[in-house]
């Protein structure tokens, strides 16, 4: 497929009606855009069958931090298309291979963003561009992040007292951070089912473990929330270089954030898992919470993204159109499937990917 047809594609899969851009985030921004180049090249070294390639791509429809300016794909043997839901800001390729086909994807996008920074300590200007009645949707429960239970009992312990909904998410995001850890052992950037984590007592896991915990949290206190999947492109340009990429090559660096939806806010961004990736990771390692660096991040997190990340979707228990798998819990690495089923996403052996992630100059 050659670029044109691609972004005939994308013009054809975006919404003329529905939720628009200040549903989805229009949030206040530094004026300070950052461009990257970011390509994907996916090959599937044992295809068996007709096989299947998915790939998520960036949010553009509304992401006031984030604009799409160009997509292309070389894809030789196989036919693409493009997949959306739009309630959950989900968009992905999707490329269909035969019997017996070299199975080679490459999709590449230029992406320019901004950093977001939400003042919540002062007094909100006006009601958010979103009414609470859109954000509703966010309240609900999914399979790996349920509201009921332990979780609604944890969560009310946790926000006993707050007299408002500032007050509870940050009781619960103080809470997350005193309470989780990074563990470096869990494989990608975790499940994210956090009912077995609560009931076992084993707050450790990755970015989409202890976001999604924030997250149900927040939820079971009757403030909407929901995870963002996405992926670190560059260096930071704070204090903590472990917020960012330390090379081009970034197919290890998809990372889950969160958002809670504050009246006359609108959605805030955060992210409570950083700081414990601070801690264990920033040099010389395995900090303290009273550490300069971390008491930085954990004041500055609450309430912005640096963005030298992009943001994928908010979408969980995800279908993947033409699939014979299962649900994913989310959407944040490229997946396959031959006629002997879905291949491990994480497995270098039998599904070999490559994320290449570039800043450029604005044309």
């Amino acid at each position: 497929m050659h670029r044109r047809d691609f972004l005939r594609l994308l013009a054809a899969a975006a919404p003329a009606t529905g939720i628009g851009s200040r549903a989805l985030f229009a949030q206040p921004a530094s004026p300070n855009w950052r461009m990257y180049e970011v390509t994907t090249r996916v090959q599937v070294l044992k295809p068996s069958g007709r096989t299947t390639i998915w790939l998520p791509l960036p949010i553009d429809e509304g992401a006031g931090f984030q604009k799409v300016f160009s997509n292309s794909v070389e894809c030789a043997k196989g036919r693409t298309s493009i997949h959306e839901a739009k309630q959950e800001g989900l968009r992905m390729l999707v490329a269909t291979f035969p019997d017996n086909s070299p199975v080679v994807l490459t999709a590449t996008q230029r992406v320019s963003t901004r950093d977001r920074y939400i003042q919540l300590a002062s007094r909100p200007s006006g009601r958010a561009e979103i009414g609470s009645h859109d954000a509703r949707q966010f309240l609900r429960p999914t399979h790996y992040v349920p509201t009921d239970g332990i979780v609604k009992e944890t969560a009310d312990k946790i926000t006993a007292g707050a007299k408002s909904d500032i007050d509870k998410v940050h009781a619960i995001y103080e809470w997350i951070v005193e309470n989780t850890f990074r563990d470096p052992k869990v494989r990608g950037c975790g499940r994210g089912d956090i009912r077995p984590m609560l009931e076992m007592g084993d707050l450790g896991g990755k970015c989409a473990d202890l976001n999604a915990l924030f997250v149900g949290l927040v939820k079971a206190s009757g403030v909407p929330a929901r995870d963002v999947y996405g992926i670190r492109l560059g260096k930071s340009n704070l204090d903590c270089r472990s917020l960012g990429t330390s090379s081009e090559k970034v197919e290890k660096a998809q990372h889950c954030r969160a958002e809670v939806f504050l009246e006359g806010f609108g959605w805030v961004p955060m992210d409570p898992a950083d700081i414990r990736k601070v801690v264990l990771e920033e040099p010389p390692g395995n900090l303290t919470l009273s550490d300069s660096k971390v008491q930085g991040a954990r004041k500055r997190l609450f309430g912005s993204w640096e963005m030298n990340w992009m943001a994928y979707n908010f979408a969980q228990d995800v279908k993947l159109p033409g699939s014979s798998g299962p649900a994913l819990a989310y959407f944040m690495y490229p997946q396959a499937e031959t006629n002997d089923g879905r291949l491990d996403c994480l497995d270098p052996e039998n599904f070999r990917y490559e994320i290449i992630s570039r800043e450029v100059q604005p044309a």
